[in-house]
């Protein structure tokens, strides 16, 4: 579950926390520097190719939200050289600009790459595994 050395694997988790970081103070420069430029993200079913065209379908998320808590829980990294595969489960709430609330259990699944130093998503994919609406029970 928790594999390699513990230098990357305290990066990599310092990079979850970024990307946490980010979406709670909808940060688009934060957020957007955890991805590679050739990165994958698989969101909900979206398949979106590249750090640029990720970003800009995260700004427009983003905009259907007055505040996002955001956390997250690393629950598998496994680094390989200058490569690595993780889990993360998150916990997200989120207030809608309409008024409504929705609170979401969620499961990344990364594969990550040391470039220039420097740990980044390389492929991401999200999936919804619990989900609150307290306006519909």
């Amino acid at each position: 579950m928790f594999t390699g050395p513990i230098e990357d694997r305290l990066a990599i988790r310092e990079l979850h926390e970024v990307y946490g970081d980010g979406v709670v103070r909808f940060d688009a420069e934060t957020w957007g520097s955890v991805w590679a430029d050739d990165a994958d993200w698989d969101f909900m079913g979206m398949e979106l190719k590249g750090r640029d065209a990720i970003v800009e379908v995260w700004l427009g998320a983003m905009a259907n939200f007055d505040a996002v808590s955001f956390s997250c829980v690393p629950a598998s990294i496994e680094v390989t050289g200058n490569t690595a595969t993780s889990r993360v489960q998150t916990q997200e709430v989120l207030k809608g600009k309409d008024g409504s609330t929705r609170m979401l259990g969620g499961l990344y699944t990364d594969e990550l790459e040391k470039r220039d130093g420097a740990w980044v998503y390389t492929k991401r994919a999200f999936q919804v595994i619990a989900e609150y609406n307290p306006v519909e029970g």
